[in-house]
């Protein structure tokens, strides 16, 4: 049985990342590949790490840190009882949700405001163009 592996830049390729943020999701603990050639210089990524990797972008789509996805990542590592797995995930989405909505609140709040400034500015605007035009009307005659 022949298990498919994969090369730093193969992986790179596939989901358009750089050599450089593939050896921080190492560093991270996110990935670890096996080591051949001279030195161990060479990184032997495994079905296991693709899937990892997957899950980590996945994880940052959502907004997660990488710490987050690590914990979570990990957790599927031990697949005995995934009720707990799936309790923690739920904690994180329920918490990045909350967060995300707080934001949205502030968007909204900044936009109401930014359109109050705008009709503000342009009531303003219409104002002195009605006294310069009124005025200029006057000093012709």
């Amino acid at each position: 049985m022949t298990s498919t592996t994969f090369s730093i830049s193969d992986l790179a390729r596939e989901f358009d990342l750089t050599a450089r943020a593939m050896r921080f999701y190492e560093d991270m603990g996110l990935l670890q590949p096996g080591r051949s050639g001279p030195g161990g210089r060479t990184r032997i990524y495994t079905g296991r790490d693709r899937t990892r990797l997957k899950l980590t972008l996945r994880a940052k789509r959502l907004g997660l840190s990488l710490t987050e996805a690590k914990e979570l990542i990990d957790m599927y590592d031990s697949p005995r009882d995934t009720g707990p797995q799936l309790e923690k995930f739920l904690c994180v989405l329920a918490d990045h949700r909350a967060h995300l909505e707080a934001q949205l609140a502030d968007l909204q709040a900044t936009l109401a405001e930014v359109g109050e400034h705008e009709k503000e500015a342009r009531a303003l605007l219409a104002g002195n163009r009605k006294v310069s035009g009124s005025s200029t009307s006057k000093s012709k005659k």
